[in-house]
């Protein structure tokens, strides 16, 4: 869907963002909230359930079979450390941790020792691990993941032939939103597909009009377009590496 975006560009006072309210008042959103004297509510489009032992034991994926785990979010690893308390199976501490980002692996901290284990961590993205990766080669490692799982990363570990397993522990669900059907935003900021989907299965005639949308990432900006809605703010991209920039850099611009 083709239009200027200078066109749509209206002052910002009100931001709904399709996440968890965060747990501290430390968060750049309430900062960003301050600085512009801005609306800014959170709401989770999707929630995630985990998937019972009963039904993970149909899968016939042995815990023991695994050297190491690669955790890609703070769910995978609630999840997997759910699973084998369910499963009353006793987690080794020689297993190796291979995380997506630093703040994946210090979350590990909730349920192991962290300096007494083996725990590696990348940027952002499985990639970032290319080279630590390389060196553990050898090792058979478990994925814990949703049943939307990152293709990224999926993607990675068989492009480079690790023998890797897909465990699928929680399911994307989504969310009742039934409340904000009279609610409307200047701005809603979209960070995944799933998310997406939760809009128009809530809302099936949804119409954009002069709600500018924000999404993260290429695949979220891509599900966006293909439902026929504008993309008005995306993230990454050069000038704004994170949601919280982009949003600041458009509302520098829309509310001179």
């Amino acid at each position: 869907m083709q239009e200027n975006k200078d066109d749509r560009l209206r002052k910002v006072k009100s931001i709904l963002v399709t996440l968890p309210k965060p747990e501290t008042e430390k968060s750049p959103y309430f900062d960003l909230a301050k600085k512009y004297n801005l609306k800014i509510d959170f709401r989770s489009f999707i929630h995630v359930e985990g998937v019972p032992a009963r039904d993970f034991r149909k899968d016939k994926i042995n815990l023991g079979d695994f050297t190491a785990v690669v955790f890609t979010s703070r769910n995978a690893a609630d999840h997997f450390f759910r699973i084998c308390e369910e499963m009353r199976y006793e987690v080794p501490v020689d297993l190796k941790y291979f995380c997506i980002s630093e703040s994946t692996a210090l979350y590990l901290q909730k349920y192991i020792q962290y300096r007494k284990r083996k725990i590696f961590f990348g940027k952002q993205t499985a990639a970032d691990l290319a080279e630590v990766l390389k060196k553990h080669s050898t090792e058979k490692f478990l994925y814990p993941c949703s049943d939307v799982a990152t293709e990224d990363t999926m993607r990675f570990l068989e492009s480079n032939g690790y023998d890797f397993t897909k465990a699928v522990l929680f399911k994307t669900v989504i969310s009742d939103l039934s409340d904000l059907a009279e609610v409307f935003y200047d701005v809603i900021a979209f960070f995944s597909p799933s998310s997406i989907h939760s809009l128009f299965e809530n809302f099936p005639d949804f119409k954009q009009n002069n709600t500018r949308i924000a999404t993260f990432g290429a695949n979220t900006a891509k599900t966006v377009e293909d439902a026929g809605l504008i993309v008005d703010i995306a993230a990454p991209n050069p000038q704004a590496p994170s949601m919280i920039m982009a949003l600041e850099n458009y509302i520098k611009k829309s509310n001179k």
